[in-house]
């Protein structure tokens, strides 16, 4: 039994949620054994003290720094899809493959304009726990194409878009086990326009496959190839 105690290693205190979780809905009780993640890489194995379902008491047994920590971080740049579902889908798949940073840009075909993060980020508390995952993913708030783009420190670079040009596969550009940002764009895809203005900022183009992906598919295929050549290569 997995529980996410961002506090833990100050408090030994269970969130109230998750004490309530843990006390009124699994029935543990004083002496079971738990395993806690604190999104930032801690993982712990803890015995419960004082089952409270409002703060329920913990002794840490044994904890691991940087439980399964990758060496690279992976950040996807995407356009929020008109349809929310989509992109709570997209949030939990790629927080159960591996991603570490995830930003929603606006674009000009956008068909959503804005995004609110709090139903995104229980989503990822979620999968990060579904996946026994000890890292949460950075949401950023919503941000310009433009403004995006000029960023410094994206490692790697890459725009995923559907015109007809010059470009590599990911799985051929991308290089195991180093940092990437991919940008992602919306059903309509990006305009020639934010095409050509990454283009110059130095992002390389990319496809991910023969087929024309929806957008939060888009976003899982290319967290995926990332995080699968860098384990073929043993990270």
């Amino acid at each position: 039994m997995l529980f996410y105690t961002p506090d833990i290693a100050q408090t030994k205190i269970l969130p109230e949620e998750e004490s309530n979780h843990a006390i009124k809905v699994l029935r543990l009780e004083a002496g079971d054994k738990v395993e806690l993640i604190d999104g930032r890489g801690g993982y712990f194995e803890a015995e419960i003290v004082v089952p409270h379902h409002k703060r329920c008491e913990v002794k840490i047994l044994n904890s691991i720094a940087e439980y399964h920590k990758r060496p690279f971080r992976v950040h996807v740049a995407i356009a929020p899809t008109k349809n929310m579902d989509r992109m709570e889908w997209f949030a939990e798949k790629v927080t159960e493959i591996g991603v570490d940073e995830i930003t929603p840009i606006i674009c000009r075909f956008s068909e959503r304009k804005v995004i609110k993060c709090d139903r995104l980020e229980k989503i990822l508390v979620s999968a990060m726990k579904q996946s026994k995952k000890a890292y949460l993913p950075k949401l950023n708030e919503q941000c310009d194409f433009s403004e995006f783009i000029r960023r410094q420190d994206l490692g790697q670079r890459f725009i995923a878009h559907c015109y007809e040009q010059d470009k590599k596969s990911l799985s051929d550009l991308y290089l195991p086990c180093q940092d990437a940002t991919i940008l992602i764009g919306p059903e309509g895809d990006f305009s020639e326009a934010e095409v050509e203005k990454a283009l110059q900022i130095g992002f390389a183009p990319v496809s991910l496959g023969n087929s024309r992906l929806r957008t939060e598919t888009a976003g899982v295929v290319a967290c995926h190839t990332m995080d699968l050549l860098s384990e073929m290569k043993g990270y």
